[in-house]
């Protein structure tokens, strides 16, 4: 794979610590000697963490890494001779900031990172740039030239009239574009808006690559407090309830009762009209809305039978209540490529659409929901209590994190997206082993990366 214009350990990342580890486990060999040592000597053992030790927050990487959507350098060009090029990370992979990141979104071949924090540096970059998803990334060579890949993480400015005093709250990516959520300064957009999924006027012929643009979006009816992206439309949450979109709409994806291109973005009304939304969902080209009272709207593509509980056709322009019998109260959705998953009060797990959706080979394709096993995210009788509290989507696999902060992951293993070790599919929920208690993780097509929190 030749890549060109490519960033990779530059000088700026001393400034920012930025460096990698790998975490592996201890042999058992010293642990067994140990425990024959203290059973000799007939004494307790006791491991014990500080009343003042702070929570140490950390990043997880795994997946295909030659687009350097990982931010591991050292994975596309090692500096020792010895060592050959990695295409895959197949297990996770720290990747270590000097802040701690609150926000993650991994794009196709490419990945955003944010903190809440207040210094003027407060969003990364890494991996594919040809369409300035990342923003305007300047080569050492020239001022007027952008990296295609960017290797490592790299700082992204923001055109912030207050950028000391503004937060950022969220990161979304989509195929070629991505939002960022701040808490003062509202919603920007960056990268290719060909079909207006940037919230812009759509420019004939207009270049992307080396493209400086950092749009800001107006037009909402109030504070924007969630953003997400499909394939290449975006999706917009206000703190009122309504849901607002913009771009491509061939599939309905947009919800605006049409199938065309929308660069300004509209609120989505149909069955949504006077419902008050708490979370939205999108990655390929359909979309879904949790209202507060815990039911499910969707609206968009429905080839993999997503939407196949209201609708025989293949797409839909509007938004319907999708009835979801034995489900319960939804709490979150998740929607990915060809799959749907809603997460309900009780902490079950549903599925459906077309893929590997968890229950075994046998289960391919499903228009209704399908629970999947609490047992198989850690419930037992011996912890008959745990319950998932977070699901995600990716373009063709899903993820889901239980109260214990563990992390399950199931679906196909492109590229080692999974990060089971191996490259397998998977057609279960598998645990991933990841060192400290996962707050978060987000789905790529073919990486993932997760937040995770720890006292060690």
């Amino acid at each position: 794979m030749a890549l060109q214009c490519l960033r990779r350990c530059s000088p700026h990342s001393t400034r920012l610590g930025l460096e990698v580890r790998c975490y592996a486990s201890q042999g058992k060999a010293p642990r067994q000697q140990e425990r024959r040592d203290n059973q000799a000597l007939n004494t307790p053992v006791f491991q014990y963490v500080g009343k003042n030790r702070k929570l140490n927050h950390k990043v997880f990487v795994w997946g295909f890494s030659f687009t350097g959507a990982l931010g591991l350098p050292s994975l596309v060009q090692p500096n020792c001779g010895r060592k050959k090029p990695r295409k895959y990370q197949l297990t996770p992979y720290r990747l270590e900031t000097e802040d701690q990141i609150s926000s993650a979104a991994c794009g196709y071949g490419f990945t955003l990172l944010s903190s809440r924090t207040k210094d003027v540096t407060k969003l990364w970059g890494m991996g594919l740039n040809k369409d300035s998803q990342l923003g305007f990334q300047r080569t050492q060579k020239s001022n007027l030239q952008s990296y295609d890949y960017v290797l490592e993480p790299s700082p992204v400015a923001l055109p912030l009239s207050q950028p000391q005093a503004t937060r950022v709250v969220q990161v979304a990516c989509g195929r070629a574009h991505s939002l960022v959520l701040t808490d003062k300064e509202g919603v920007f957009s960056m990268g290719n808006n060909a079909y207006g999924q940037c919230g812009r006027s759509i420019v004939e012929d207009e270049v992307y690559s080396g493209s400086h643009i950092i749009h800001k979006i107006e037009g909402f009816d109030s504070k924007v407090i969630q953003v997400t992206c499909g394939q290449d439309h975006s999706l917009f949450l206000t703190e009122t309830g309504k849901v607002y979109s913009c771009g491509w709409g061939a599939d309905g994806q947009t919800g605006l009762g049409h199938q065309r291109i929308s660069a300004v973005p509209a609120e989505v009304s149909g069955e949504l009209s006077g419902v008050e939304v708490k979370q939205i969902s999108t990655y390929g080209d359909c979309s879904l809305a949790v209202s507060s009272d815990g039911r499910l709207y969707g609206w968009g593509n429905s080839e993999y039978r997503q939407l196949a509980l209201v609708t025989e056709s293949t797409q839909m322009n509007t938004p319907r209540l999708l009835p979801l019998e034995g489900c319960g109260r939804v709490l979150q959705a998740a929607c990915g490529g060809t799959q749907v998953a809603v997460l309900n009060e009780d902490g079950s797990v549903f599925v459906w659409g077309y893929g590997i959706l968890g229950k075994g080979p046998e289960l391919s394709e499903s228009r209704t929901p399908e629970m999947i096993p609490p047992a198989l995210f850690g419930r037992s009788e011996f912890s008959p209590s745990v319950a998932v509290k977070t699901v995600r989507c990716g373009l063709s696999h899903f993820a889901a994190i239980n109260d214990q902060g563990e992390l399950f992951v199931w679906g196909k293993n492109v590229r080692g997206c999974l990060g089971i070790g191996k490259k397998d599919d998977q057609y279960f929920p598998w645990r991933v082993t990841v060192p400290g208690h996962v707050v978060d993780v987000v789905c790529g097509v073919d990486h993932m990366v997760a937040l995770v929190r720890s006292l060690l």
